[in-house]
């Protein structure tokens, strides 16, 4: 519970900053907004978990499969059909915050019903420090502290991104899929590698899974409404990069259920993946066709290699 909120929550505070930001620029600065969102719900699950895999293989809680993961899958869904008229407006952004508000409740209720060894277990380990005056003023110091030098951080490297993306021709969704998606999403990375090495694997995955559906939740759903118009969800977002984002959704539900747990064999693929969407960014944004090329081939051999050996191995699981 602590890592699908309050972990997530707070490492997903730099793409609140800078989408809210792009947003309330209007103009091109949406497609950094919508391209923060979905490069980072990419980014969480083929880098993130890839790297943190590769350092323990992780564990995942039931409670996950059952519950989050197909909610993820739900809201990537939901973005997509509020998507398709090539806008998100201020009542879809609305009713994608009134999902956070919903999902928090239903967390932090959920949560108070854990059995009381894992209650005392993380009682112990969290309430002691701020028990003290002197302990919550600091905590207090740390929160105001962190926000504004969030906000300042999220003005420069919004208007830094833009510059580059006009500097170098490209578009402000691919800077926003790539360089700002990964800055803004460096939080979560120490976070699920520290958890990872600390043995606290499954803060580690659910760190990652609460910070996808807080950002389509969350941060899109705020975004759209500070937006003068809306947000405006450009074509080649619609046709590749959200259904990119939902299929690594759709990806984790066979991955997380064998064994409930993440192999580093797996946490390899992950990476490659996130290598090849990058490459076929980098190729379609410059127009290189030799690049592309390769890339598609990757794809071609890749992805059915990877189906059947998913299959083969759910296949296993339930044969035990």
């Amino acid at each position: 519970i602590i890592g699908l909120t309050v972990v997530a929550f707070g490492t997903s505070a730099p793409e609140m900053a800078v989408s809210v930001r792009s947003a309330w620029s209007g103009g091109t600065g949406a497609d950094i907004a919508i391209g923060n969102v979905v490069g980072s719900n990419i980014f969480n699950v083929l880098f993130i978990l890839g790297v943190s895999a590769l350092v323990a293989p992780l564990i995942v809680s039931q409670r996950l499969v059952r519950i989050e993961v197909p909610l993820m899958i739900g809201v990537s869904i939901l973005m997509l059909l509020l998507a398709l008229d090539g806008k998100v407006g201020r009542l879809d952004g609305a009713l994608l915050f009134a999902g956070i508000l919903a999902y928090t409740v239903f967390a932090i209720v959920q949560g108070r019903k854990e059995n009381k060894a894992v209650a005392d277990e993380y009682a112990g380990e969290f309430s002691a420090h701020a028990r003290t005056k002197v302990g919550f003023l600091v905590d207090l110091g740390y929160v105001v502290g962190g926000l504004v030098l969030l906000v300042l951080g999220a003005h420069w490297l919004v208007d830094a991104a833009v510059s580059i993306a006009r500097a170098f021709g490209v578009s402000e969704l691919v800077i926003g899929l790539t360089i700002v998606a990964a800055g803004t999403s460096l939080p979560e990375v120490a976070t699920s590698v520290m958890a990872a090495i600390k043995g606290e694997r499954d803060i580690a995955v659910g760190n990652v899974v609460g910070s996808n559906l807080f950002n389509i939740l969350s941060v899109l759903g705020l975004a759209a409404l500070v937006a003068p118009d809306g947000i405006n969800v450009a074509a080649s977002a619609l046709s590749f990069d959200i259904p990119v984002m939902i299929a690594v959704a759709v990806a984790c539900l066979p991955i997380f259920f064998t064994g409930y747990a993440i192999a580093r064999w797996e946490g390899m693929l992950f990476l490659a993946y996130y290598v090849i969407y990058v490459l076929f960014l980098i190729a379609a944004a410059a127009a290189y066709p030799e690049l592309k090329t390769l890339t598609n081939g990757l794809l071609t051999f890749i992805v059915p290699l990877t189906l059947i050996t998913l299959g083969v191995t759910l296949w296993r699981q339930w044969r035990r």
